[in-house]
C-alpha cells in the first residue's frame, strides 16, 4: 500500500493490501551461505504456500500487517530493526514455552531475535509497528534448521493448498 497522509480521515480496506515483498516495506539482510542455500531450497519446495502476508496499513509512523501462517510453516529465528506488537486474531502459536491464542499479544523489541510455531489450525495475527519499513535479519544459521524446515514444507505443502484460516472465536 502506498504511504498515505496520516493527517486526514481514511478508510483502509483489507482487499487493497499488498504482499509484504510487493509493498517493499521489508528489506532482507544478506544471508550467510548456509542460510541462503537453505532459504532457496525452502522457496523452491513451496514455502510460500504456507503463508499469506498482507500490508494493510502503511501511513507515516504506523503500519499494520496481516499474517496467516499455516500449520507447519517454518519461521526462521530472526529480528527486525523496529519494535513490533503482535495481536493474535485466530488460531494459536507456541512462542518459546508459552502457548498463545486469540486476543493474546506479544511485544518484540527492536533487534531481539525470535521465532514461533503456528498451532495445529495455523495462526492469523496483526503485526503493528510505528515504522513503515523494517528489515529481516536471519539468525537461523545452522544447517539443522534448514533441513528441518525443508522437511516441514514437504510434509505440509499439500494440506496448505486447501487450508482454511483458523476460525475466529465467538
Amino acid at each position: 500500500m502506498e504511504e498515505q497522509d496520516i493527517g486526514k480521515f481514511q478508510i483502509i480496506r483489507a482487499k487493497d493490501g499488498k504482499g509484504l515483498m510487493e509493498s517493499k516495506c521489508m528489506t532482507v539482510e544478506p544471508l550467510e551461505p548456509i542460510a541462503r542455500e537453505g532459504m532457496d531450497k525452502l522457496i523452491e519446495a513451496g514455502m510460500s504456500g504456507g503463508e499469506e502476508v498482507k500490508v494493510l496499513v502503511d501511513i507515516p509512523g504506523f503500519s499494520v500487517v496481516n499474517i496467516w501462517f499455516k500449520h507447519g510453516y517454518p519461521l526462521p529465528l530472526h529480528s527486525h530493526n523496529t519494535d513490533c506488537l503482535y495481536y493474535i486474531v485466530a488460531g494459536n502459536i507456541k512462542l518459546g514455552t508459552e502457548e498463545l491464542g486469540p486476543r493474546d499479544s506479544f511485544f518484540i523489541p527492536s533487534g531481539v531475535p525470535y521465532t514461533y510455531k503456528p498451532g495445529p489450525d495455523g495462526v492469523e495475527m496483526l503485526e503493528i509497528r510505528t515504522e513503515g519499513t523494517f528489515d529481516f535479519r536471519n539468525f537461523s544459521k545452522g544447517a539443522g534448521f534448514w533441513k528441518n524446515a525443508l522437511e516441514s514444507i514437504e510434509q505440509h505443502k499439500d494440506e496448505w493448498k486447501t487450508a482454511e484460516r483458523p476460525k475466529l472465536d465467538a
